[in-house]
């Protein structure tokens, strides 16, 4: 939940929050401490005016736990209690170790920034590297492993292995236009920020302030490893709004509607929703070449189901099917906890002081002088 300053250093995007977030509150200590979520057979949700099961409410998905399952593990899905004990522990460690003060009178960043600093781990280099290089305290990627049901995951994909299956032979791979959003849980504020520098149009759209970093908005919706992973989602009679808290993302829902059918692809896809039950069901068709997901994106469709199954749980799961890139539909899971009582999404005023993509430009064209200057002596 923070506001953002962009600035520039060569080619890095660097995010300054203005507000310090609460570290391990219990906006990421919900996992560990709900008890395990009830059965949906014996859990039903409260309904909203419109006899709907009511999933309005706020929520995080930030958690430790990672997309695809760590290497080693194999076809575990649950970690053991020990390992539970030392991975969460080594947050806490890392909370108070990356919060140590800053030498006011240390000499300024290398060329191409400082190493990450000792203990970090390595999937939150990005974040204290990239991301501004300020203190651990500043970023909020989670601090508790994901539970399913009281079980403490592995992984988010259910896949035997824990990730994703091996592509068909014939299955043509399109990397994702320039921008953020990317796929397969990466993407973020330092991915893909290398490359053209002609115009701002050829700068990421993250960069740009245009979507979220990572997949925040989805489908699927996964947490981006930095910070801001929160949620609202909002009901009507015809429509379900999810705004992912990051960049002001918000994906709307038509329920009991139709896919469009006039070619257009549109951020974030073309969602449809229905409800079975307690669960809703949303289908997103249409996703554009820029938020392709593992390498599909023309022939993607991705299935989502909601269910509320505890007053603080929201189970989400998340089916991709691409019969052009895959054998069969995979996919994965994890739960929503709700956002600590008083606490919601707030503004993130991505563009405030987003001293970036002029920057950079502006780089770009003082590196072009100097080249013509050197070239004509």
């Amino acid at each position: 939940m923070k506001r953002a300053v962009f600035l520039a250093f060569g080619t890095a995007l660097c995010a300054v929050p203005l507000v310090l977030p609460v570290q391990l509150q219990a906006a990421t200590a919900a996992p560990k401490a709900a008890a395990k979520a009830a059965p949906k057979a014996t859990y039903r949700a409260p309904r909203n005016n419109f006899g709907q099961p009511n999933l309005g409410d706020f929520w995080t998905n930030a958690t430790i736990t990672s997309e695809s399952r760590p290497a080693g593990l194999g076809s575990r899905l649950v970690y053991r209690p020990d390992e539970v004990a030392k991975l969460e522990g080594e947050v806490a460690t890392e909370v108070l170790t990356g919060n140590a003060p800053t030498d006011p009178n240390a000499p300024p960043p290398t060329k191409g920034g400082e190493a990450p600093p000792a203990g970090l781990r390595p999937q939150f280099a990005g974040a204290a590297g990239v991301v501004g290089g300020y203190n651990r305290g500043w970023i909020d990627p989670g601090a508790a492993v994901m539970r399913v049901g009281g079980e403490p995951r592995t992984s988010f994909l259910t896949t035997p292995d824990g990730r994703p299956p091996a592509r068909k032979a014939s299955a043509t791979t399109v990397a994702p236009a320039r921008g953020g959003g990317g796929g397969g849980g990466g993407g973020g504020e330092g991915s893909n920020f290398v490359g053209p520098v002609d115009n701002p149009e050829q700068r990421p759209l993250a960069e740009r302030c245009i979507i979220s970093f990572g997949r925040n908005a989805g489908p699927p919706l996964l947490p981006n490893g930095f910070y801001n992973n929160n949620y609202r989602i909002a009901q009507s009679r015809d429509a379900v709004a999810i705004e992912a808290e990051m960049v002001h993302d918000t994906r709307i829902v038509r329920l009991n509607a139709k896919h469009r059918t006039d070619g257009v692809r549109p951020y974030f896809g073309d969602s449809i929703g229905h409800w079975e039950g307690e669960t809703l069901v949303v289908e997103t068709t249409n996703i554009p070449q820029a938020q392709a997901y593992s390498g599909s994106w023309q022939n993607l469709t991705i299935t989502e189901k909601f269910t509320r199954v505890a007053n603080n749980r929201l189970l989400y799961q998340y089916i991709i099917n691409d019969p052009t890139m895959w054998d069969a539909p995979w996919g994965g899971e994890y739960e929503f906890a709700a956002l600590p009582q008083g606490q919601h999404v707030e503004e993130y005023a991505c563009h405030e002081g987003n001293y970036a993509l002029g920057n950079i430009l502006a780089g770009a064209r003082a590196d072009e002088a100097a080249a013509r200057t050197r070239a004509a002596r």
